[in-house]
């Protein structure tokens, strides 16, 4: 019944596992010239994004150094991960103050997706009261023992949690603006797909500014500038999707979670970027809710828009495009919501330091 397998193609298949698996990694191959060792850690590792987040990060060829960190269960994953054959070590750490500790330590890069998942009929927002303190305690703890690496914020809701870090950082004076990052790349992901189906194009082709913040309103993709054509009902059900796609996956998974894999597969595309922007690579850019001049003026301090990376983490935040009045409005009202998603995080951590 196994004869099959001895066939010259199907050999050159089964024995495909003694090549490098960068050659089939969605993050491609690197020079070796380019090759710089960097620790990336992920905190909240055993849960539902954490794990295929971790599983995307082992076959990054840009990560020497895998740290995983949960309540519970990081070492068994970190097992499983151990064998995989690419060229970087995996390590768990168990619950505690040393765990913590020795995962963080030496951390070029820290992806935070501890918390807990949406079920159907809950906004990102009520999700708040729980995974602000988690968040609190894990930024409290990265201060301390890797206050310089890139903090990539994926805890929802991100709009406050972001905030959140931000005053636990200034607080033990070692918050750097350039190293601070709430993930969105999702809303750009799912903008670029969305939009494919809409046409019947690859998604590659589409590369969509997402502006404003993580949730429901505060998403603002800004479609005028490269589609134009896309109007009216089109464009609003269009622009909704974009908006409310974790709630398409929440009520198809029927309470069983969120947008984990989706939201995985975008966490390790920026930490990719800027592993890149690490090594020496230039023009790399991906969305992100960064402290931002674009409204400091309207009381925002933090917004989406693109961001350019660089060794040092953000290298230059860009302009938004050219918007129209539509736009406008979506952008009115976003930063709204904003203001008040930001204020909620600072002042959680003002009563609860």
């Amino acid at each position: 019944m196994f004869a099959a397998i001895r066939t010259p193609a199907a050999r050159t298949l089964l024995f495909a596992g003694r090549r490098a698996f960068s050659d089939y990694s969605p993050f491609g191959r690197i020079a070796t010239s380019s090759a710089k060792p960097a620790k990336v850690a992920v905190l909240g590792a055993t849960g539902g994004i954490g794990q295929p987040l971790s599983l995307l990060l082992k076959l990054n060829p840009y990560v020497t150094d895998l740290a995983l960190y949960d309540i519970r269960g990081a070492p068994g994953v970190a097992a499983d991960l151990s064998h995989i054959n690419t060229n970087s070590t995996v390590k768990g750490y168990a619950a505690g103050e040393e765990g913590l500790k020795t995962a963080l330590q030496g951390a070029d890069i820290v992806l935070i997706p501890a918390g807990v998942p949406r079920k159907p009929g809950m906004e990102r927002d009520d999700l708040f009261n729980t995974n602000a303190s988690i968040v609190r305690d894990l930024a409290k703890a990265a201060a301390q023992y890797s206050p310089e690496a890139n903090m990539l914020i994926i805890a929802n809701p991100v709009n406050s949690t972001v905030p959140i870090v931000s005053e636990v950082f200034k607080a033990r004076k070692v918050y750097n603006p350039k190293r601070l990052f709430g993930v969105t790349t999702l809303d750009v992901v799912r903008a670029s797909r969305f939009i494919s189906e809409l046409k019947g194009s690859d998604p590659a082709h589409h590369n969509i500014t997402v502006a404003g913040g993580h949730s429901g309103l505060t998403i603002v993709p800004l479609l005028s500038e490269k589609y134009p054509e896309i109007v009216g009902e089109a464009r609003d059900a269009l622009i909704k999707r974009i908006q409310f796609g974790g709630d398409e996956v929440v009520n198809a998974k029927e309470g069983m979670g969120s947008a984990t894999l989706s939201m995985a597969y975008a966490g390790a595309r920026m930490a990719n970027a800027l592993l890149k922007a690490r090594a020496g690579e230039t023009g790399l850019s991906e969305p992100a809710f960064v402290d931002s001049p674009l409204y400091k003026d309207a009381g925002v301090d933090f917004f989406a828009s693109e961001v350019e990376f660089g060794p040092e983490g953000v290298k230059k935040i860009h302009p938004l495009p050219k918007t129209n009045e539509y736009e406008n409005g979506l952008l009115s009202t976003a930063l709204k919501d904003l203001k008040a998603n930001i204020k909620k995080g600072i002042d959680f951590t003002k009563t609860n330091p």
